[in-house]
């Protein structure tokens, strides 16, 4: 036995130096400096060094010797010559992912994982990963992408959970983490892998195999690391993943469909599933060193071609072929030269195998100059294809009455990440560009409108060409909205327009002119910046709130445009833009609102008519839970040909002073009245949200008083129920979201959910398990479409939220909920 794992040992030594070659002839020269680095960056701990801080930070990685090149390394690019560590913390530093297989770009990120034992300390663990965050910043200095991850020895075998965060899948996946590691990894410094070096054979028995070896000295502490055996995925694992995938689907669409649709072939399998870390491992120790048939990324790509060849699905089969042609078409230009004149040889006998024709070649092959039309295309057959085998996954789980292994916390993280990232809602402006292409910019953008009672649907039409162009006759247009400031929204935020873009309007039933166009794109661009960071995992486990609120009145629609020339009588008496002149007109009859939600979603809405006001101000209050934040930036522009400052002024001040009563009303009803032209408002503040009412006379206005709170109370209560509703559950309530609170005491719980309408229900004494009960919510909603025969591409990413009311400094508040496994974790 000795002599096999020494064998074993060896060719997994000559692997790693062969694939370590070919991944720094991929990498171009900052991505091969910090890839060399890396090892010496975590071994020592120096002021010269990055990732330096004044702390006790662990170093030293077991196993680790440096070189003369090394200490020349650190000479040349630091100018240091650090004393070696005392003592060894770390146990090994792999990198994994793409990294030296044919799944690698030119520009794919790095993915390390940091192995320490499992008895180092939370602090000290807290302090590397610190370290590690420094080294990544340095890097991305560098132009180059650098995630690490801290993973303990025990941390497979224990069934430990990591935090979830945008590179950290947390409770999602776990031997399927694992499987992705063992097939994918790349030593970089420590100890020997012991999962590479268990011969085959002893696979099904691996853990007893191990065991064995330890005991009988062959394995020993010292030099080699066991993170676990893996020979089968739990079937609980494949909803969780299939859910990850869909999140890094929403910046790298490309490699998601070919990891999800693996997760969907496995399930197929299911339960004789023969994972791919285990068909890797048995092709290289029966292979030669460098056989691209054991390439990882290979083998990924066979076993999706091999189960959609099976089930005859040849539209998602093109997909995943293009998806990898894309992956590798920059490895394809480089020159040929050592392993990779191999790797380019193997890729274009992939091609041929595939009968592509000359013209998709080059079509793909032209991805970095695609524009929107393409670029939409694309991306609505990504999602589509991500959908469907989110779709195939749920059923599968459903069908073999699995329960879901990740919590109930990331559940609702993830399908938080994806309901503002895919749900098409109206008014919603979709981003379909995903690192699809570098640059989407147009030259000329025609905006389009046309009237009702036509034969194409009422609206606006945006087109890539000039209103003069040829080129426009027979072009489908880009995209269509009701109304402008929508289109232009899109375009904006999807970087069609920039500021040498022409714009070109034809509207003859408008009154909006081409300078007005213009002021509101430059508007638009002062008011939001593009690029925005990704919401919080704190923010998506809370209603969503308006973050950057943007007002454009009178846009569409101007009342002082037909004024020029005429003599409109008016005093200091009547100057109220809300009634003004003697005929008290409403100086204000259109306004758009965009805005960015701490969700990071855009979303449009518009408003025209004579209570265009109250409309736009009731649903602005509306999105807006009593304990919300006040908006961080709120910009307002109007586009009147007359008195815009004053309308823009009167209009301000009347939302600050509506948040005002919104957010800081202090359970007690308050009524604004407000005058719109010859007619009269009520504005309602409650503790649960915000309604109007158009008031005729003094009569109606006071019973409007007195009735309005009842009114708006749901069947499901009487009033003795009323009373006993916690007064945080109507602080926190907010439309458009169905909402669990949970109330503990002795014998159990009280349950109040606040549906979409932010109606209330009441269950007490509830004596059930809390978390069976949100797994069993978070199930329904997730399949409850597919159940009622909507749509197949409908998906339902809005999913409850879960709080518990606990108090804090002797006051009421709510915390997200946390699952019992999760409480242990931390």
């Amino acid at each position: 036995m000795q002599n096999q794992i020494d064998s074993l040992r060896a060719l997994a030594r000559e692997s790693t130096t062969h694939r370590k070659q070919l991944a720094l002839q991929i990498m171009p020269a900052p991505a091969q400096r910090v890839f060399e680095l890396l090892p010496l960056l975590l071994h020592y701990h120096h002021p010269s060094l990055p990732g330096f801080f004044a702390a006790a930070v662990p170093s030293g990685i077991h196993c680790f010797e440096t070189s003369a090149r090394h200490y020349i390394y650190l000479s040349q690019h630091f100018t240091c010559n650090p004393e070696p560590s005392v003592k060894s913390e770390i146990l090994g530093l792999y990198s994994m992912g793409s990294t030296a297989s044919l799944g690698q770009s030119v520009d794919s990120d790095l993915d390390m994982w940091v192995c320490h034992a499992d008895d180092l300390p939370a602090h000290r663990v807290e302090l590397l990963a610190s370290k590690c965050d420094l080294i990544s910043e340095w890097a991305q200095h560098q132009g180059v992408e650098l995630s690490f991850f801290m993973v303990s020895e025990q941390q497979f075998k224990s069934g430990a959970i990591s935090q979830l965060s945008k590179d950290n899948c947390g409770s999602a996946q776990h031997l399927l983490l694992l499987d992705e590691f063992y097939r994918t990894a790349l030593p970089l410094a420590g100890k020997q892998l012991v999962w590479h070096c268990v011969p085959a054979e002893a696979q099904g028995n691996y853990d007893a195999f191990v065991e064995q070896q330890f005991a009988t000295g062959i394995f020993n502490d010292k030099e080699w690391l066991d993170l676990g055996g893996l020979d089968q995925i739990p079937a609980e694992e494949y909803f969780g993943s299939a859910l990850w995938q869909l999140y890094k689907g929403i910046d790298s669409p490309y490699k998601a469909v070919l990891k999800t649709l693996l997760m969907e072939a496995y399930s197929a399998d299911y339960p004789n599933t023969k994972i791919l870390a285990v068909q890797q491992k048995e092709l290289a120790q029966n292979g030669s060193v460098g056989d691209l048939n054991h390439d990882p990324y290979y083998l990924m790509l066979e076993t999706v071609t091999s189960y959609l060849t099976r089930i005859g699905d040849q539209a998602r089969l093109d997909l995943v072929r293009r998806c990898f042609f894309l992956k590798n078409k920059e490895i394809m230009v480089l020159p040929q030269r050592g392993q990779r004149k191999w790797q380019q040889q193997f890729i274009y006998q992939l091609i041929e195998s595939w009968e592509w024709d000359q013209d998709k070649i080059k079509h793909l092959s032209r991805r970095s100059h695609w524009k929107a039309t393409d670029v939409k295309k694309a991306h609505a057959e990504l999602i589509d294809a991500l959908m469907l085998s989110y779709r195939n996954l749920i059923r599968f789980a459903r069908q073999n009455n699995i329960s879901e292994s990740i919590n109930p916390e990331d559940i609702g993280i993830l399908s938080r990440k994806l309901y503002a990232a895919f749900e098409s809602l109206p008014g919603k402006v979709t981003l379909i560009n995903p690192q699809i292409s570098p640059n989407l910019n147009e030259s000329d953008l025609s905006y389009i409108h046309v009237p009702d009672n036509h034969s194409c649907r009422a609206g606006w039409y945006l087109y890539k060409q000039s209103m003069g162009s040829t080129q426009m006759i027979g072009e489908k247009a880009l995209e269509h909205s009701p109304y402008l400031s929508k289109l232009v929204a899109w375009s904006y935020f999807n970087e069609l327009y920039s500021p040498v873009s022409r714009l070109h309007m034809h509207a003859p039933t408008r009154a909006i002119s081409p300078q007005t166009l213009e002021r509101f794109c430059n508007d638009l661009k002062q008011a939001f910046p593009v690029n925005y960071p990704s919401a919080s995992n704190i923010a998506l486990t809370r209603p969503c709130e308006i973050r950057h609120l943007g007002i454009f009145i009178n846009f569409e629609k101007d009342p002082t445009a037909s004024w020029a020339g005429k003599v409109i009588e008016f005093d200091a008496h009547t100057t109220d833009v809300l009634a003004f002149g003697r005929q008290q007109d409403c100086l204000i009859e259109s306004i758009d609102l965009v805005y960015r939600n701490s969700w990071n979603e855009i979303r449009t809405l518009n408003f025209d008519g004579p209570s265009c006001v109250v409309d736009a101000l009731t649903t602005v209050m509306g999105k807006m839970h009593r304990d919300a934040n006040a908006p961080d930036h709120i910009d307002v522009f109007c586009y009147s040909q007359y008195f815009d400052d004053l309308i823009e002024k009167r209009f301000r001040q009347l939302l600050v002073e509506c948040i005002e009563h919104r957010l800081h009303l202090q359970n007690q009803k308050v009524v604004k009245t407000l005058v719109l032209g010859k007619d009269k408002y009520g504005i309602f503040f409650e503790n649960r949200g915000v309604t109007v009412k158009k008031l005729e006379n003094a009569i109606e206005f006071y019973s409007q008083i007195s009735n309005n709170k009842l009114q708006r109370l749901p069947l499901q209560l009487n009033a003795g129920d009323r009373k006993n509703i916690p007064a945080i559950v109507d602080a926190q309530a907010s439309e458009g979201l169905v909402q669990y609170f949970f109330e503990n005491h002795d014998t159990g719980f009280n349950i109040y959910i606040v549906d979409e309408q932010n109606r209330v229900e009441v269950y007490q004494d509830f004596d059930g398990s809390k978390e069976e009960l949100v797994q069993g919510i978070n199930r329904f909603y997730t399949s409850s479409r597919e159940q009622y025969g909507q749509k197949e591409s409908a998906i339902n990413f809005n999913l409850p939220q879960f709080y518990d009311i606990v108090m804090l400094n002797h006051r009421e508040a709510v915390e997200p909920y946390r699952s019992e496994s999760n409480q242990r974790a931390s």
